[in-house]
């Protein structure tokens, strides 16, 4: 069957553009010298809204755990950590100074022996504190913490 009697018979079937048959090929060849056409167009950045925060509160988007530790930065804290598809130890427990916090570990160093723990925020079950933590900001102090884009 010619190619020519195989689109009569199929005129209800759309081409989009193409010939029909095995290895189709584009009826039109593009124009690359239509410059327009093929520039990337810039990405539009959406505004980030600001939080109102309430006098004495955590910004409402600043309220993650890493944040939290930071506030409480200099107290003593037990981490509960459990590590999958260890033969050696599955859950282990940590207690410690907080030193630092970031989006995906604790730094907790324990006073007794000087060593430091990274612990990746991945492992981490949950943090107890034997006081009172931190939680809100001083009135009229800004809060010093990273602004990371929402999540």
């Amino acid at each position: 069957m010619s190619q020519s009697n195989y689109q009569n018979q199929n005129r209800n079937v759309p081409s989009y553009g193409y010939t029909q048959g095995y290895g189709a090929v584009p009826n039109q060849v593009p124009n690359y010298n239509n410059q327009q056409m093929y520039q990337p167009q810039a990405p539009v950045q959406q505004p980030i809204p600001s939080a109102s925060v309430a006098p004495g509160q955590l910004p409402l988007e600043a309220s993650y755990i890493e944040n939290i530790l930071r506030l409480n930065k200099g107290k003593i804290a037990t981490a509960y950590a459990t590590f999958e598809n260890n033969r050696e130890w599955n859950a282990k427990i940590f207690k410690g100074i907080i030193e630092a916090a970031g989006r995906d570990h604790l730094i907790l160093s324990d006073p007794q022996t000087g060593v430091r723990y990274l612990i990746p925020m991945l492992y981490l079950d949950y943090i107890t504190f034997d006081e009172e933590i931190e939680y809100e900001y001083p009135y009229g102090v800004a809060p010093s913490l990273s602004t990371y884009p929402p999540r």
